[in-house]
């Protein structure tokens, strides 16, 4: 034994105690004998911030758990495995036959590994990187790929939407068959409304991806998801700015998401994205894409594209809550904001005690949209007197268009102009769907369980 803090890398006493004791230090294969029962495994680092008191192990699974030391009788070292998680970068192959998919990685799951030293998931994977963990992508397109950033999905905002919405019109306007741009699942559909704003009337698809869980994990949907999104980008007549990502809970197909109209709706779920108010454009699986509607854009032979990628950043999105006070909405503008995007309640409405604060906004020269909280439905503001007052406070209904895909679409205008006329002209005039004449009978589904006849349709299905 050589005693090095590396070989017990990240314990602390009593945990260190044991392993010392044991002989058992840090990438060993083990089985730890505890009065819980037998657990064999690969005894992983730990942040020197962690707990005292559990040995992580990752198991054959590939899951890992932590065994507290109080538990652990006996250990069997079986031999030494340090686990290298970084996957050699590797050149795509290249094919005259296939067409040409451009992939930009900015971050995120789908491009992490985890770090076990301090447990986090690191942004750590290139592009290329990404190709040596599928090849099967080889098998679809010529990728050509390109690292924009190296960020999670909640430090991507403004100056990464127009960078990235740059970097795909330059792509565009040489020729390539299709664009993929992995990203972080929690701000995709942000990301996803600002680049269809950004980018108009694009001729080839643009497919943004990402994956619920880490690439070390079994359960993890980054490889498929990718496929799809590249499936997608280079076989696709869809010309539109999508979300592609897991359909069902399962890996049978992945669900195609107008940019405009989807929205992360579960934190864990692989199957997280759902589009809102409407339905998805389409499917996609290992025999290609079938489209659930008529409506999208089509594929074009041209290179041109329409960029206007601006946004002013000096915009809110405020979700009205109960008894809510008028000093939220007064340091807005205080703090020179000039505009603001409420999620009402119900048909899009307020508390009397912010009207003061809505009438300083307007002559403060701040223009205010109204969304719904509920996400499915209309913004309905004549239909209660409270709302008609709200409309003459200066607050604009926004129809249909969800919260975030408003704060982004407003921050885009304000980029444009601050004339209120061409502001309202811009916001309540449609792009790509983030507003609709009506929403479709399939567009509102709830799978509630408790419900006989739900139960009964929920348990032939599930598997």
């Amino acid at each position: 034994m050589s005693g090095k803090k590396d070989d017990f890398e990240g314990y602390r006493t009593p945990t260190r105690d044991l392993l010392e004791r044991l002989t058992a230090p840090v990438w060993s294969q083990v089985t730890l004998h505890t009065s819980r029962g037998d657990f064999s495994g690969l005894i992983l680092p730990r942040s020197e911030t962690a707990d005292a008191d559990h040995v992580v192990l990752k198991l054959a699974t590939g899951y890992n758990i932590g065994i507290r030391h109080d538990t652990v009788t006996a250990i069997e070292v079986h031999g030494r495995k340090e686990a290298h998680y970084q996957i050699p970068e590797k050149a795509f192959p290249v094919d005259p036959k296939k067409p040409r998919v451009k992939l930009f990685g900015t971050g995120g799951t789908i491009a992490s590994r985890l770090d076990y030293r301090t447990g986090a998931v690191i942004p750590a994977f290139s592009p290329g990187e990404l190709y040596g963990s599928v090849p099967e992508l080889a098998d679809i397109c010529n990728m050509e790929t390109e690292k924009l950033y190296g960020v999670f999905s909640e430090n991507m905002g403004p100056d990464q939407w127009i960078g990235t919405a740059e970097a795909i019109a330059a792509e565009i306007k040489m020729g390539v068959a299709g664009i993929v741009v992995g990203h972080g699942t929690d701000t995709m559909h942000h990301t996803a409304a600002a680049l269809s704003f950004m980018l108009q009337d694009s001729p080839v698809p643009i497919v943004m991806v990402g994956s619920q869980r880490s690439s070390d994990r079994p359960s993890s949907d980054a490889a498929i998801n990718l496929i799809n999104a590249t499936r997608t980008a280079a076989t696709s007549d869809m010309a539109e700015v999508m979300v592609c990502m897991f359909g069902p809970t399962s890996d049978r197909y992945g669900l195609l998401h107008r940019g405009t109209r989807v929205r992360k709706m579960h934190s864990s779920y692989r199957s997280t994205f759902r589009t809102l108010s409407d339905i998805p454009l389409g499917k996609i699986d290992g025999t290609g894409v079938t489209p659930f509607r008529d409506d999208y854009h089509r594929r074009r032979d041209d290179g041109d594209v329409k960029l206007n990628a601006v946004f002013d950043d000096r915009v809110s999105l405020v979700y009205y809550y109960p008894a809510m006070k008028p000093d939220i909405i007064d340091s807005l503008v205080e703090n020179g904001y000039k505009g603001i995007v409420i999620a009402g309640t119900g048909l899009g409405h307020v508390n009397k005690p912010l009207y003061p604060a809505l009438d300083r906004a307007r002559e403060a020269g701040v223009h205010v949209y109204m969304t719904v909280q509920t996400m499915w439905g209309y913004v309905q503001m004549y239909v209660y007197e409270t709302g008609r007052e709200i409309m003459g406070k200066g607050v604009v209904p926004a129809a249909n268009m969800l919260p975030e895909v408003a704060y982004v679409k407003l921050g885009w205008a304000l980029g444009q102009s601050h004339d209120p006329d061409e502001v309202k002209r811009i916001m309540l005039t449609p792009v790509n769907g983030e507003t609709t004449d009506r929403e479709p009978h399939n567009g509102y589904l709830l799978f509630q369980g408790g419900i006989p006849e739900v139960d009964e349709f929920i348990s032939s299905h599930w598997k």
